[in-house]
């Protein structure tokens, strides 16, 4: 048995996921789990470079480093609360913060920023990153790379069933009871994103907890129509998006469509009607059978969220934290990335190319040594 540290920060860009995991021969154990927040100046700068899509060289190089220095801090907190040294770690996994993903784009690039030679240096230990490039250069999406770890911990032989991470960008992993089925998985639309960008710019707070906003006001059909229109929503796997599709002015070209206006609490209703009928229809259009939907990710804490999915998720679908099958579900993406280097160092693919639409499995991530 090995230790790694798993480091992801999402579309959301709310905190620093850092995981202690031990993987060995008897399995994949999670040790502890912190969320650090970004720094409120780093976090600010993080969504103005993407919300205005562009940025100076001199800025992006800045907030690459900045990111850098705030990983390699949530990993000494982590291994502080967890009473581990440094020295016992055998390697980060670190996913970086992703500022563009435009794999639609001639030539296709996905960019994550977090310098790892700085969390090499600060912590001390090996840092494997860069994950989602060579999938890109194989001809793949660059995501979503979650699935290989959900199929390792949660297929069942019995059943099928789905796992959906919920973060900024709500993605699937389609297990088969029949193990020789290709591993279907992907991106399904928004996950929290425009809901946290809406409640942002109306009550201005970071998130609508509990998602008792929404669930004060009443979903809309007509706006709900419009969303669910996007040609995405057609498109076949492999696929995957972004903040780079699924915006604010996005959302508002939708509203300004509309012949009436909303309050706002009905819009909120429906961004959260509008997420769920975009997980539940790709699924049960991909995996029919599925009688089970295991939520991870920070939408799990949205209770009106987690109620429209056991809505529309069907009669008999059960819909469920992954946490209530031994894994909690805040913890899942920044345990893949723990596994992904633990790949890396062995020379094993980290891509599941029925799922990237990468050219074949390939080995994912550079590493960078502290010294």
């Amino acid at each position: 048995m090995a230790l790694y540290v798993g480091l992801i920060s999402g579309t959301s860009m709310d905190a620093i996921d850092a995981a202690l995991v031990e993987i060995g021969e008897p399995g994949i154990l999670l040790k502890h789990f912190i969320e650090t927040p970004y720094p409120a100046s780093l976090h600010a700068r993080l969504e103005r470079l993407v919300q205005e899509g562009s940025a100076t060289l001199t800025e992006i190089g800045s907030v690459h480093t900045e990111i850098g220095l705030a990983f390699a801090d949530a990993t000494m907190r982590l291994l502080a609360a967890a009473h581990t040294s440094a020295a016992s770690i055998t390697a980060i996994g670190s996913h970086g913060q992703t500022v563009v993903h435009s794999v639609e784009s001639t030539p296709a690039f996905t960019l994550q920023l977090g310098n790892p030679s700085v969390i090499a240096r600060q912590t001390g230990i090996v840092t494997v990153a860069d994950f989602r490039a060579k999938d890109v250069a194989a001809g793949g999406q660059g995501a979503p790379l979650v699935p290989g770890f959900h199929e390792r911990m949660f297929r069942n032989e019995h059943r099928d069933l789905a796992v959906v991470n919920i973060g900024g960008i709500s993605n699937a992993t389609l297990l088969s009871r029949k193990p020789v089925e290709p591993l279907i998985g992907f991106d399904c639309g928004p996950g929290n994103t425009l809901m946290d960008l809406w409640v942002r710019r109306h009550l201005g707070v970071a998130l609508d907890v509990g998602g008792r906003w929404a669930a004060s006001g009443k979903p809309d059909a007509g706006l709900l129509q419009s969303l669910l229109s996007d040609p995405y929503f057609l498109r076949e796997p492999p696929k995957s998006t972004g903040r780079e599709l699924f915006n604010m002015a996005w959302l508002d070209a939708r509203l300004d469509a509309l012949p009436y206006r909303l309050p706002a609490e009905d819009v909120q209703a429906t961004l959260a009607r509008f997420t769920a009928e975009a997980i539940t229809s790709s699924i049960e259009r991909h995996l029919p059978e599925c009688s089970e939907i295991l939520i991870c990710g920070g939408g799990v804490h949205n209770a009106e969220l987690m109620r429209l999915l056991s809505k529309a998720g069907g009669t008999g679908c059960l819909v469920r934290s992954t946490g209530d099958v031994g894994m909690p579900a805040d913890a899942v993406e920044a345990c893949t990335f723990a596994w992904l280097a633990e790949r890396r160092l062995r020379r094993q693919p980290g891509n599941v190319s029925s799922v990237t639409g990468a050219e074949a499995p390939v080995i994912l991530g550079g590493i960078y040594d502290p010294d």
